[in-house]
């Protein structure tokens, strides 16, 4: 039987509002607002695209109108995309993208290449660490230098063939219900737990450094501040690890935990947005990191062509706008701020560009990654 803490009486009414409000599609915010309408040209490429270009397109109609996505990215977040997709070329009928996780998505496909083939045309994932060691494998990514490249920030290539989708922010994430202070930052939330650690024992979550999605993100932010392990150790011996932002998001509304940090915020959008209050989150103001999503074409994608048009779309400004509609973070200076719509450059406004942490996709040698994850680990009690 578990015995909750005076500030815990109020969860029972805040989660029958919940479910209420989830029930019926409800909830203030993001839900109620509807971004301008994208403006697609249809079966056009822009003007700046090389005139080879329409052979392509040309190819692509022949390839049967599938497209197969191996990913980590929400349903919710993908709809815009593939509606605006399928907008501009009507002949693909069909795609099909499932929602892994972040480091089985290259499991999966490395299991499937290595007995006979794989039906995956793309790999999504914003698992850094992991795309460094797939991207380095020979034989696993075709080589595709996008159109789209030069109207792209620096950081827009992550690796040779792989491509950021979106830049997404890590968060805090909080039942305003349970914890009585909005935490602004790492050292914020270090503050309000110090006032009493033994209520928010076991209460607080973060993301398991054994996985390369939590691995890379809190890596980099204790890299950029290494100020911030005094706040680690007063917030991690609080702490348990999650897998996944999903569950994290589930447990803080349910109570299990009061609040999480380096919780994503692109599926946390929606889950605001309908909580009716019960569930907000807020970026770090002594740094927020901020993730980019990769794709990249497998090497022997089934359908190359319509894999490449999908790869230029994503990163068009057309694609960049429906990225940000389905509650990823697009990072096109052309694609302007919006009511429903997350860019780069608001979370800049936000924290301010210094403390904006945007993490690499390279490999941390082995050694770095113990010795990281040990010290992680042993103050969270493991």
């Amino acid at each position: 039987m578990t015995t909750f803490h005076p500030p815990f009486r109020a969860l029972g009414a805040a989660m029958l509002a919940f479910g209420l409000l989830t029930a019926c599609g409800g909830g203030g915010g993001e839900a109620q607002r509807e971004p301008p309408p994208n403006q697609i040209a249809t079966g056009k490429a822009p003007s700046y695209y090389p005139a080879e270009y329409a052979r392509l397109m040309e190819t692509a109609k022949k390839e049967g109108g599938t497209l197969t996505i191996y990913s980590n990215t929400d349903q919710e977040n993908w709809a815009p995309i593939f509606r605006d997709f399928q907008k501009k070329y009507p002949w693909v009928t069909k795609i099909a993208a499932n929602n892994l996780d972040s480091d089985e998505v290259f499991q999966r496909v490395l299991s499937e290449q290595a007995t006979g083939g794989s039906p995956a045309d793309l790999v999504v994932s914003n698992a850094a660490q992991a795309w460094a060691d797939f991207a380095a494998r020979p034989g696993t990514l075709l080589e595709y230098d996008s159109p789209e490249q030069d109207k792209l920030p620096d950081f827009g290539e992550l690796l040779p063939g792989v491509y950021a989708m979106s830049i997404d922010p890590l968060s805090i994430a909080y039942n305003t219900s349970l914890l009585p202070e909005k935490p602004t930052g790492l050292k914020s939330l270090a503050a309000i737990l110090a006032k009493d650690p033994a209520q928010y024992k076991s209460k607080i979550t973060t993301r398991d450094v054994s996985g390369a999605f939590g691995f890379t993100v809190s890596h980099a932010f204790a890299g950029a501040r290494p100020d911030s392990w005094a706040s680690l150790q007063s917030v991690l011996p609080l702490a348990r690890p999650e897998t996944s932002s999903g569950t994290q998001m589930e447990k803080i509304i349910s109570g299990e935990y009061v609040a999480g940090f380096f919780v994503s915020a692109a599926p946390a959008y929606p889950v605001v947005a309908k909580s009716g209050g019960l569930l907000e989150i807020s970026f770090l103001d002594d740094g927020t990191v901020a993730l980019p999503r990769g794709v990249g074409i497998a090497a022997k994608a089934p359908h190359p062509a319509t894999s490449k048009l999908f790869v230029d779309f994503l990163l068009s400004q057309e694609g960049q706008r429906a990225v940000a509609e389905g509650g990823l973070t697009s990072y096109r200076d052309d694609v302007k701020d919006a009511d429903g719509l997350h860019t780069y450059q608001e979370l800049e406004k936000a924290v301010g560009e210094a403390n904006v942490i945007l993490a690499k996709y390279e490999k941390v040698p082995d050694a770095e990654v113990k010795a990281f994850t040990d010290k992680w680990n042993g103050l969270l009690g493991r």
